[in-house]
């Protein structure tokens, strides 16, 4: 008989599967042999280890470093040197990758070996299109040099169904279209609600590819979407000065984009996952909203409409980090738990910095935001707890 490699498979899987053989036992559907020989075909692991980490860290540095390297301009070379070899340190990454999935795939054992070598593939094709740029004397601060690195990274990143080249392909290609509508317009509201957009169509995205032919992606597009939207909802909650409520072209075309994106997931999702996008597009109305709602006040003292806006940026702050984490626990991804976890404890405290601190001076300012943080996370950690055991227990 031939001897496979067990599958890796997370612990509460495993713990899960042992349960399920354990009640086939029962019913007589298997044997104890027969129940052995399935939980030896599996293997409990973390997702994400300590050498998965140092990978990946590795990978990054790597990349960054040779984006550096590109913007030193390595004068020592003449610019065809440099380009061609830049050039060929990404085809060694991005060959180099797909041979070791290859025997990965062979040998049927997973390795994050290749997800940090398609890493540093899809950052060294950005100092490939950096380079490529000072060799045809083009300036280096050009929102578009970014955007065809995004766009090279997804294109990469669809190809070999990598996970590693997608989350660069769209942090990339965010920072292009933030940029980009930024150069044209100073406006607060048109950077939140970019973002914000971003993440709606990046929620839809999930719902298509968890319905479709890349399923494996849907977990990606979703973690990105909660993370800007989180993010986007952070800065539009923040006290500060608006400034014009202006839009472009651009944004009125990704609006665009991200209703049809919303209606596809709709028609075509499944089950929980077609309705995130709707969940995304109210955080969006909520974060267009704050921005455009500006108390106007004082900013020396705080008046009855700086706490109605303070109360109501929190609540609906702490309503989207539920929200978040739920679809956390729904989907199994504890990076979308701690994630809203995390996002909830700093957005209070800085909410509290920027209420308390025309209140309150001195020592008794960190005292009362080190009372806000420890009762924010105590809380905020309990309702985590309390929303596992309930989605748990309705799945029981």
């Amino acid at each position: 008989m031939t001897q496979t490699t067990p599958t890796d498979i997370s612990p509460r899987q495993l713990a899960w599967l042992e349960a399920e053989t354990s009640r086939w036992q029962r019913d007589g559907l298997v044997g104890a042999d027969q129940s052995a020989a399935i939980l030896a075909s599996y293997h409990a692991t973390n997702r994400f280890s300590l050498a998965r980490l140092g990978l990946y860290l590795g990978g990054a540095f790597v990349g960054i470093g040779l984006l550096w390297l590109v913007a030193a301009n390595l004068d020592q070379l003449p610019p065809l040197v440099r380009f061609l070899a830049i050039t060929l340190l990404w085809l060694a990454a991005a060959v180099g990758a797909e041979l070791i999935d290859w025997r990965r795939s062979a040998t049927d054992k997973a390795s994050p070996l290749v997800g940090a070598v398609r890493a540093v593939a899809a950052l060294t094709f950005g100092a490939v299109i950096m380079q490529a740029a000072q060799s045809l004397q083009v300036p280096a601060y050009e929102p578009a040099l970014v955007g065809l690195w995004g766009l090279g990274a997804l294109i990469h990143a669809y190809a070999v169904r990598g996970v590693t080249p997608l989350v660069v392909g769209v942090t990339a290609s965010t920072v292009w279209l933030v940029w980009h509508v930024a150069e044209g317009s100073e406006s607060l509201f048109t950077a939140v609600l970019t973002v914000t957009l971003v993440a709606v169509v990046s929620a839809a995205a999930a719902a298509l590819h968890e319905a479709g032919r890349w399923p494996t992606f849907a977990a990606t597009w979703r973690e990105y979407g909660a993370a800007i939207t989180l993010g986007g909802l952070f800065v539009a909650a923040l006290p500060i000065e608006s400034g014009a409520i202006t839009t472009g072209p651009l944004v009125l075309a990704l609006l665009v984009v991200a209703l049809l994106a919303t209606g596809a997931a709709l028609a075509l999702g499944s089950g929980l996952s077609r309705w995130e996008p709707v969940g995304a597009a109210a955080a969006a109305a909520l974060a267009a909203g704050l921005v455009i709602w500006d108390p106007g006040t004082d900013v020396d003292r705080v008046g009855a409409l700086d706490w109605l806006h303070a109360g109501s940026a929190v609540g609906g702050y702490v309503l989207v980090a539920a929200a978040v984490a739920a679809l956390g626990i729904v989907h199994d991804s504890p990076r979308l738990t701690w994630l809203a976890v995390a996002a909830l404890v700093l957005f209070t405290t800085v909410q509290s910095f920027a209420v308390f601190a025309a209140i309150i001076e001195g020592a008794w300012l960190f005292v009362a935001l080190g009372l806000v943080f420890l009762v924010t996370g105590y809380l905020a950690d309990r309702a985590r707890r309390g929303l596992t055991a309930a989605l748990e227990g309705e799945e029981a």
